[in-house]
């Protein structure tokens, strides 16, 4: 064996080792960074071709890998903007140049502006309900915009949409169609009234009267008038006439709806058009009672608190209590996670062994749920650490044997002239 030979293969052997103790030192400074994923050193060894009895020595080559899919512990915290992912998935983060990244680390604060950023200084991306519901964008980033919590200004939100859960009395006395409350005359009869809160275009609270008459066996007329338009003193005539009608039909054996018709529009005044879900009402032999009625919207108010659930959906509570959807957290994965490329801010990009990036929502398929409150710890053993740094150390040590006992047995060939 070349002496040379045996010399490099000693440097080979320290530099790997070195190589592995960098690693360590990783590892340890960041045990306690949120998120964080062990790197390790993987060992393969470098043959030199050899012929007859002489053997040449070749070395070690080192590739660091990054155990990105382990998942670090749960730790839970009091802020609902930490964030963690449990199970498979990262967050889709941005720097201040726009170009985006993924990441685990999920401790986000609002920052000036109001949008959320990590400890790195990179932004949560999240698809915006300013457009109706968000949907996601398979293969790419587009459509993401930054998350922003701002509770500077107030907002208002006109009723869109409402649902009505009751009963109406099977055995009621039909109305003539003469009479009924769509006619809007002053001698109109109806079998039942509600009245319900809705809101117009800039916040204002509209009462809206709702009447529902019989008609004949299972059919029943809806109408909606606006209350402040009602006669003083009585109801009818409203001016300006109903909001909007409907005829409802009732299967007279189960007493369920039929029909296409299972609900009402009208517009409310000085605001959106407003559909009424009536599709789960019922007329049973019991008097008219009413179950439950929910109208969307809210009065101009500042957002009290945020909410996160477990989907990604980012929920602002106004001060009157109302909830209104503000933005949806994707959670994006590639086919090797372990193949990513690190970067520095604990973030990663596409590597060309990783796979392509796939963005989707959480608990779709492989991906896992979104934990408000929550922070996942590295997934660093200080004491599995600690005992590959000896064992390094070690190996190290023994591989400058080598080169030493190579250097001395040179220095014996150089002075054997003497």
């Amino acid at each position: 064996m070349s002496l040379y030979g045996m010399m490099r293969t000693g440097v080979s052997g320290m530099n790997a080792q070195a190589n592995r103790l960098s690693t360590t030192a990783d590892n340890i400074a960041n045990s306690d960074t949120t998120g964080y994923k062990r790197s390790s050193a993987e060992f393969s060894t470098l043959i030199m071709p050899s012929t007859g009895g002489a053997y040449n020595s070749g070395g070690v080559t080192t590739t660091i890998r990054q155990a990105v899919s382990d998942p670090g512990v749960l730790q839970y915290t009091t802020s609902v903007s930490d964030l963690a992912v449990s199970g498979d998935g990262f967050f889709v983060v941005r720097d201040p140049g726009g170009t985006p990244f993924l990441t685990r680390a999920g401790a986000f604060v609002p920052d000036a502006q109001g949008r959320l950023v990590n400890a790195a200084g990179f932004q949560l991306m999240a698809y915006s309900y300013a457009n109706g519901v968000p949907a996601a964008t398979v293969n790419g980033f587009e459509g993401l915009v930054p998350v922003v919590i701002s509770d500077q200004g107030m907002t208002a939100t006109p009723s869109t949409q409402g649902s009505y859960t009751g009963n109406l009395p099977a055995g009621a006395t039909p109305v003539a169609a003469g009479n009924l409350p769509s006619t809007n005359s002053a001698g109109a009869q109806y079998t039942s009234k509600s009245s319900m809160v809705a809101y117009d275009n800039v916040g204002n609270k509209v009462l809206v009267d709702v009447y529902f008459t019989n008609t004949g066996p299972g059919t029943w007329e809806v109408s909606v008038f606006d209350q402040s338009k009602a006669t003083p003193g009585t109801s009818f005539p409203y001016t300006g006439g109903a909001l909007g009608s409907a005829n409802l039909t009732f299967d007279t054996t189960t007493g369920k709806m039929t029909g296409a018709t299972t609900g009402v529009s009208f517009t409310v005044p000085n605001g959106a058009s407003l559909n009424l879900d009536l599709s789960k009402l019922t007329q049973l032999g019991t008097g008219f009672t009413v179950s439950d009625a929910q109208v969307n919207g809210n009065a101009p108010s500042t957002i009290d608190k945020v909410q996160i659930s477990k989907d990604g959906t980012i929920y602002a509570q106004y001060k009157d209590g109302s909830t209104k959807p503000l933005y949806k957290i994707p959670l994006a994965d590639v086919q090797s996670a372990d193949q990513l490329k690190a970067l520095p801010g604990n973030v990663y990009a596409q590597g060309t062994d990783s796979g392509a990036v796939r963005v989707g929502f959480a608990n779709e398929g492989k991906l896992g749920s979104i934990i408000s409150g929550a922070l996942e710890n590295s997934n660093v053993d200080i004491a599995e650490e600690l005992t590959d740094m000896i064992a390094a150390q070690r190996s190290y040590t023994a591989n400058s044997k080598v080169f030493q006992t190579g250097s001395d047995l040179m220095d014996v060939l150089v002075n054997l002239k003497r």
